[in-house]
């Protein structure tokens, strides 16, 4: 019996995660002799939440491993790509081709939608927030809101999509990174004040972690800032503001006294790190007002979903497909200077950008080969400072 209610790797692989309408139809198709069948399949973005824009894809290094080991080839976007939601043409953009049999990949379909899917929301909204925080040192946070199966997932996605770092200790471990977190005030209320926390945690825990002290637990919080940068001196890196919301006033006013307090005792060096409902719609003003430093959980774990759908859009070397869909196997191209992509046929040899006239690069690379992974996996670093170089250079904004 499972003690916890999740899909163990060998049950995503085998379809046990599937949609049940997909395995009868693969049970229709070899039972009518139709199992080798070959098909070319599209995974394209429908609609993007809220205001967006954009999205970070993100996920494709699962996807590598979902078809690893079946009969069909799989081209995609290199993951940590930024994408619009639609072309110049206003078509939507192909992030990834599948090849084979649709027999031989009907049982994971499912899987792979929501591979994409999930990771993109929070690799996306992760890097709106990063932008809205007018890239200030970001963490994330928001792991303890979401199923424990996936945190590393999440941990994964959010710093893919510009965090600087994550709570979660095997999502830190996966990514490469030390896991990066302050106190709770659980610590602060079982030693029963708030100096012989910070002194027990000064005295405890290794040198190299920065030293953040949480303020706002019994006392206002300037004053708890004050007694921490006394009590602690040259090694209080940081104050962490996080119970805001139980607070009158404006937080954003709370972080300024806070901020002239700590620069008025002398104190300039003490940085402000603030958490609790932060998200791209009030990170902004929190960041004029003085905070360094932000913890970002549940906007960003728990980060809408981006539609995905994967179509057939050829059979048998035919282009064909369901109404509101376009038939035939496809390039996705983008320009190197503007931010202007453009969907073609596939067997298109060369574009020019119709906005700016500069090459365009076709962005549909293999990843399978007939079961075979064959392009590199680039670490989640690789890819972050991807994400953060294409926003940069095509000076994306929300």
């Amino acid at each position: 019996m499972r003690k916890f209610h999740i899909a163990s790797d060998e049950d995503i692989k085998s379809g046990e995660t599937s949609d049940v309408y997909y395995l009868r139809t693969k049970k229709i198709l070899e039972a009518k002799g139709l199992a080798s069948t070959k098909v070319v399949a599209e995974a394209t973005v429908s609609s993007l939440p809220k205001n967006w824009h954009w999205c970070v894809i993100c996920g494709i290094e699962e996807e590598a491993h979902l078809f690893e080991g079946l009969p069909v080839s799989v081209y995609s976007v290199r993951e940590g790509t930024v994408v619009p939601l639609r072309d110049i043409d206003g078509l939507k953009i192909p992030v990834m081709r599948i090849e084979g049999a649709y027999a031989a990949f009907a049982h994971v379909e499912t899987a792979s939608v929501g591979l994409l899917c999930q990771a993109t929301g929070v690799a996306t909204a992760a890097a709106r927030v990063k932008i809205a925080a007018g890239w200030k040192p970001v963490y994330a946070f928001g792991i303890r809101r979401m199923h424990p199966a996936i945190a590393p997932m999440l941990d994964r996605a959010a710093f893919i999509g510009g965090f600087d770092g994550v709570s979660g200790v095997l999502g830190a471990k996966l990514i490469g990174i030390k896991p990066s977190g302050t106190m709770p005030h659980t610590l602060i209320l079982i030693f029963g004040n708030q100096e012989d926390a910070w002194k027990a945690f000064d005295e405890v825990i290794e040198q190299d972690i920065p030293r953040v002290a949480l303020v706002d637990t019994f006392y206002d919080e300037k004053v708890e800032a004050l007694m921490a940068a006394k009590l602690l001196k040259d090694k209080l890196f940081a104050v962490r503001l996080d119970t805001h919301g139980s607070r009158r006033g404006n937080f954003a006013d709370i972080i300024r006294e806070v901020r002239w307090e700590l620069d008025i005792n002398g104190f300039k060096n003490v940085k402000i790190m603030v958490s609790g409902g932060l998200n791209e719609e009030n990170i902004g003003e929190l960041s004029k007002a003085g905070a360094d430093i932000f913890g970002v959980g549940t906007s960003v774990s728990n980060a809408p979903t981006v539609d995905f759908a994967i179509d057939i859009v050829e059979v048998e070397g035919k282009p064909l497909a369901k109404r509101g869909k376009l038939a035939g196997k496809k390039q996705v191209w983008r320009c190197r200077s503007c931010f202007t992509w453009k969907v073609t046929l596939a067997n298109t040899c060369e574009v020019k950008c119709p906005r700016c006239g500069d090459v365009m690069d076709p962005v549909l690379e293999p990843l399978v080969e007939e079961g075979r992974i064959v392009k590199d996996l680039p670490k989640p670093q690789e890819i972050r400072d991807y994400v953060i170089s294409q926003i940069k250079h095509y000076n994306i904004t929300l």
